[in-house]
């Protein structure tokens, strides 16, 4: 037996499990819902199902459970970004959203998502947050989706790994609606552009050949940076080849953004870079390293190369040098999966980026007539008609 009692303007039900009287909070403050809600309630109890309470979880301690779980689960860069998303979201609420040396501790006066426990946090508080956050800081489409997905992915791993019970066993990050991104179009360099960016780092040879790395293999901006000397092997293959793939280099572990290690051929004229690269190169273990003989930080890295392309009025970054080399191949006819194979992307991302770049050999493959004449379209043909035959007439066919 189960009845309805009401607190406040929220409406509660009272039921026994085993002899052992229980109460469970309806979440809704109209009559016919809680109801309805206390109906199906008495049916799972009539027929002995396990009616799930919602819990009473300190926020806090969800959410350092749950950086402990992603430090050994992603990547220190993936970690990084995670980590930033959810201190803007809840505050340095305990010590593992604390702010990494060298990023500022000082408390903002922003709106945050306001709860003591996680089982009170609604999607309606997750819109109103995000909602702040993209009209004060003019957040992008593709940005406001990376902090849904941030609070999708929290919310699911407390329910399933957790132990939190969530009302109505909903996740209220899912329930949020996505934003509409935009297609932005891709910036490549054409192949005077290309010599007109090489010539501009004439005077840091480092950043030069890393430059040269990025136009004529595609490897992102760290992978790159993280290459070592057992990394680059000149001897094999034609021109010699890259490895891509995961490492551990003084204590600090690192693996592709895919978690996928693959080889990137070298060509001819990257070869060419090497070489010059060679004679210069320095005893390190780093192939590329920075002025102080250590990996470059990819932030420096990129500021570095920001303030050289800004001297020499170019507006280059290592995303372009990277869509260089997918652009070109594609205008060269290479397969989407050969250019995914050595970008170390999905056939999928290459074909939203580079299908459009359809080469001149193409043209010729959507003619499906041949022609009787060069140049002359066949003429159209007569069609053949078939009678049916008079009744006592033979079947027949006329011309």
């Amino acid at each position: 037996m189960a009845c309805l009692w009401k607190r406040g303007k929220t409406y509660y039900a009272r039921y026994y499990v085993g002899g052992k009287q229980k109460a469970v909070c309806l979440e809704t403050g109209s009559y016919p819902i809680a109801k309805e809600k206390l109906r199906q309630l008495e049916s799972k109890t009539a027929m002995g199902l396990e009616i799930p309470l919602p819990t009473k979880t300190p926020i806090k301690e969800v959410v350092a459970a749950y950086v402990a779980h992603i430090r050994n689960a992603l990547t220190p860069n993936s970690v990084k970004v995670e980590t930033y998303y959810l201190r803007d979201m809840f505050g340095p609420i305990c010590p593992e959203l604390q702010a990494a040396r060298g990023e500022s501790n000082r408390k903002r006066k922003v709106a945050r998502i306001e709860a003591d426990f996680i089982e009170q946090i609604r999607t309606s508080d997750l819109v109103a947050f995000l909602t702040s956050r993209v009209q004060s800081r003019g957040l992008s489409p593709k940005t406001a989706n990376h902090y849904r997905g941030t609070l999708s992915r929290f919310f699911s791993w407390a329910s399933s790994q957790y132990g939190v019970r969530m009302p109505n066993n909903m996740n209220p990050g899912l329930a949020m609606e996505r934003y509409r991104e935009k297609t932005h179009p891709i910036r490549f360099l054409t192949l005077p552009q290309i010599d007109e960016q090489l010539h501009a780092l004439e005077d840091h040879p480092v950043i030069r050949v890393l430059v040269a790395v990025y136009i004529f293999a595609g490897l992102r901006r760290e992978e790159a940076l993280w290459i070592t000397r057992k990394d680059i092997n000149l001897k094999a293959g034609k021109y010699g080849v890259i490895y891509v793939q995961a490492k551990e280099v003084g204590g600090e572990f690192w693996q592709p953004k895919t978690k996928v290690n693959r080889m990137v051929p070298i060509s001819r004229t990257l070869r060419e870079h090497l070489d010059q690269y060679e004679l210069r190169i320095v005893p390190h273990d780093w192939y590329f390293p920075s002025t102080l003989g250590k990996r470059w930080d990819p932030d420096n890295f990129s500021q570095t190369l920001r303030e050289i392309n800004r001297a020499a009025g170019l507006p280059w970054s290592c995303l372009d040098f990277r869509h260089t080399f997918g652009s070109l191949l594609a205008m060269k006819g290479e397969s989407l999966y050969k250019i995914s194979t050595l970008l170390g992307n999905s056939p999928e991302i290459c074909r939203r980026h580079y299908a459009t770049l359809m080469p001149e050999s193409l043209f010729d493959s959507v003619e499906f007539v041949t022609e009787t004449h060069p140049g002359t379209p066949p003429a159209p043909q007569k069609p053949q008609l078939y009678v049916l035959p008079k009744s006592g007439e033979c079947n027949r066919q006329t011309p």
